[in-house]
């Protein structure tokens, strides 16, 4: 690794922790113990800061690619870009399972809520049934299966890392939230890559929301 690319994994690993201890739930108790006018605005802020100390990252890694590591070629070609084409319409299609509002903070905002938990109850939407985290999972599609240049593939191994870890913490918080019926789909769904064998038939889905829930509109249809 050159200097430069040990810098970029270095400001990425910063950038990283900053990400993770602001998402934590232990940051934001503490905000809304001491300052919980602040909560309304935390999640649209904290979204807000992520993107603009991302940003300058992003174009450095858009503009120094470095020398050329790996090229899909041939038959490979095709199938790489059409895993990567699939994995965009997924990401996209799964986008109707989340209450995006809420993932930016406009709804929070809105309704001026000081609670440090998410205001979506837990709900199991299609791709959800398959792998704990799509939206990872379709990212890490997409970029594995770029052609690799060395400062990109330093990236692309530090947000690797990072998906696994930060999952790991994420799945502590959710557990908090949700309690029984998270851990018992943990057990029961791959976390980052879905596996054939272990996954949850809709039957299977709508069952373990009836057993904590009682509540089958939990379950997102597939339309």
């Amino acid at each position: 690794m050159t200097t430069e690319q040990l810098i970029l994994a270095a400001l990425l690993l910063a950038y990283f922790i900053f990400h993770s201890l602001t998402a934590s739930l232990w940051m934001k108790q503490r905000v809304a113990h001491r300052h919980p006018q602040w909560m309304p605005y935390y999640r649209l802020t904290f979204n807000g800061v992520a993107t603009l100390l991302i940003a300058p990252l992003f174009f450095y890694v858009l503009l120094n690619p470095g020398q050329l590591v790996w090229a899909w070629q041939g038959v490979w070609f095709y199938l790489v870009n059409g895993l990567a084409v699939l994995a965009v319409i997924g990401f996209i299609r799964s986008l109707k399972a989340y209450d995006m509002a809420e993932f930016w903070g406009t709804r929070q905002l809105a309704e001026h809520t000081t609670d440090v938990k998410d205001l979506e109850s837990f709900q199991l939407s299609p791709f959800h049934r398959f792998v704990r985290h799509p939206w990872y999972f379709f990212l890490l599609v997409i970029i594995w299966t770029r052609d690799l240049y060395a400062t990109q593939l330093v990236v692309y191994v530090m947000i690797t890392l990072y998906l696994a870890v930060g999952s790991w913490l994420e799945e502590k918080k959710l557990a908090q939230y949700h309690g029984e019926v998270y851990e018992d789909y943990r057990k029961r769904v791959p976390g980052l890559v879905p596996l054939p064998w272990k996954y949850l038939s809709e039957k299977e889905a709508r069952e373990l929301l009836d057993a904590h829930y009682g509540l089958e509109s939990k379950l997102h249809s597939s339309d």
